[in-house]
């Protein structure tokens, strides 16, 4: 593994904290970070070679080989950057789904189109079993967001898979995280563990700070199984039926779509580990049949600038691969 220097590694902690905003945020990669920072390639080498012969070599040669061996470093700092960024965004997204939701669904709306057109365009052979594949998975997708959420957001089971499924996003370059835990209903649940933690710890509650790490625990053992899975299934379908993957995480997008359309109706409601209400089971409608102001001047700007966002992210990509 390269050796680098204490200011190169500072720079893979800039990167780790793009990184991390990107996961913050449904429609935008960590993946497609660490692609454009020319990072995608070390972060899934070192991820694979991770296992328990580290602590073999660690016995036999000491820790600073093996910590060398398995590159460590560099997910050190990475990491670093990704989770300083989480825990920095993640109040201020929670503070705006509150204040402004179809304003930051809208945004999240457009930023989703473009990575529907980014992930699209990487297929390169359009056939029969590539148009099926796309219309089976934007339909189960799509079937999804119409179904009741399969447990309470709040369960430590349904944290794990939730962990477990949403770490797809370190390993795809295109699809989002977030969007995944979107689909499941459960984004808003951990925006509000990692709200906590920061709020645990600039506030030095304790209780706070242990109850958030506890379910962040949860959340991340659920994130390195489905890491080790995810990473061995995905790359054998990447290296045999790359048009037929693309498709399908295309297909998954366009289905989901629903999930995050800004007008929302509510029909019906839960309590949250807080003893609030919070809304359960919605159903999108459309803009003149929602109660209250529909903003839709602002959604369609907010809707424009997700789009763009994405957009400017692959030229950026484009014109770095060109160079």
């Amino acid at each position: 593994m390269p050796s680098r220097s204490f200011l190169q590694y500072l720079t893979i902690t800039a990167k780790g904290l793009a990184m991390g905003a990107a996961d913050v945020v449904p429609g935008v990669s960590g993946g497609t970070i660490a692609f454009i920072a020319g990072i995608y390639e070390e972060l899934i080498e070192t991820i694979h070679k991770l296992d328990l012969g580290f602590f073999k070599i660690w016995k036999k040669e000491g820790l600073k080989t093996a910590w060398a061996t398995y590159n460590l470093n560099f997910l050190v700092a990475l990491f670093s950057g990704v989770f300083i960024s989480l825990l920095s965004l993640s109040k201020v997204i929670k503070w705006l789904l509150e204040e402004h939701p179809i304003l930051v669904w809208s945004f999240f709306f457009g930023l989703v189109i473009a990575s529907i057109l980014y992930v699209g365009k990487q297929i390169t052979n359009w056939n029969v079993k590539v148009v099926i594949g796309l219309l089976i998975a934007a339909a189960f997708a799509y079937f999804i967001t119409l179904a009741k959420p399969i447990g309470s957001p709040d369960s430590s089971w349904f944290l794990l898979l939730a962990g477990f499924i949403a770490i797809i996003a370190m390993i795809l370059p295109g699809i989002s995280g977030a969007f995944i835990l979107l689909l499941l209903g459960a984004y808003e649940m951990v925006i509000g563990i990692l709200s906590d933690l920061s709020d645990g710890i600039t506030r030095m509650d304790s209780e706070l700070l242990i109850s958030a790490i506890g379910r962040l625990l949860i959340f991340a053992i659920g994130a390195i199984v489905g890491l080790k899975v995810f990473s061995r299934a995905l790359n054998y379908m990447f290296k045999n039926f790359k048009n037929i993957t693309l498709a399908v995480l295309t297909g998954f997008m366009i289905g989901a779509l629903n999930k995050i359309w800004p007008w929302k109706e509510v029909l019906e409601y839960r309590i949250n580990h807080d003893g609030n209400e919070v809304p359960f089971l919605e159903r999108s409608i459309l803009p003149n049949s929602f109660e209250g102001n529909s903003q839709i001047v602002l959604a369609l700007v907010f809707m424009v600038i997700g789009f763009l966002t994405i957009f400017l992210m692959e030229r950026f990509a484009a014109s770095k691969k060109d160079v």
